[in-house]
């Protein structure tokens, strides 16, 4: 079997599009999958322990709270980040505008709370946001208790990565005047 599924790999596939996507998600055929455009491809998202959740909930009341109306802090919703690529960030921090036709195509900040989707988190999805211009992304890595911090977005992903950790905190480039501590966002120490 597994001869096969090598001999599959080495075809050559066609990326499912953003437009393909949404249609089969307006008609019903992805209802109840948990899944996400990633590159052209569906990518099963992981599912949510309470300590996932919860980080997403207190990331964006926090962020809600501290942008007021300057800025929609959206979570688990889709980003139309390019033609082959829609992800649901867990926290999106938008341009207030009508999303009632399509998704937002631009980010000021994106946010991935990260525990068995690390490697993903880390490996794909910046190259995904650097690409639709995303100036900032944080990965908030509930393993190892820190928020990493990529900025300067190209092509290929972000040129500059900083660490925060617990007692320290982060200001928000698009908003220069909302500095967040990076306790809010974990869980409570052990």
């Amino acid at each position: 079997m597994s001869v096969e599924i090598d001999a599959l790999d080495q075809e050559p596939t066609r990326p499912l599009l953003r437009e393909e996507y949404d249609a089969l998600v307006e008609a019903g055929f992805l209802e109840d999958e948990p899944v996400e455009l990633i590159e052209g491809r569906l990518v099963i998202m992981s599912p949510e322990g309470a300590p996932h959740s919860a980080a997403i909930t207190s990331i964006g009341h926090t962020l809600a709270l501290a942008l007021g109306e300057r800025a929609w802090v959206r979570t688990g919703h889709p980003f139309a980040a390019s033609n082959v690529s829609e992800p649901e960030p867990d926290v999106c921090v938008v341009r207030p505008g009508d999303y009632w036709k399509d998704h937002p195509q631009s980010a000021l900040l994106v946010i991935e709370v990260a525990f068995s989707s690390i490697r993903k988190d880390r490996m794909v999805k910046p190259r995904v946001y650097a690409a639709a211009g995303v100036p900032e992304y944080w990965i908030v890595d509930l393993n190892s208790d820190t928020v990493t911090i990529l900025r300067d977005p190209t092509p290929v992903g972000y040129a500059t990565a900083q660490d925060r950790a617990r007692g320290q905190s982060i200001g928000l480039l698009a908003f220069p005047d909302v500095v967040l501590d990076v306790d809010s966002f974990l869980p409570p120490p052990t």
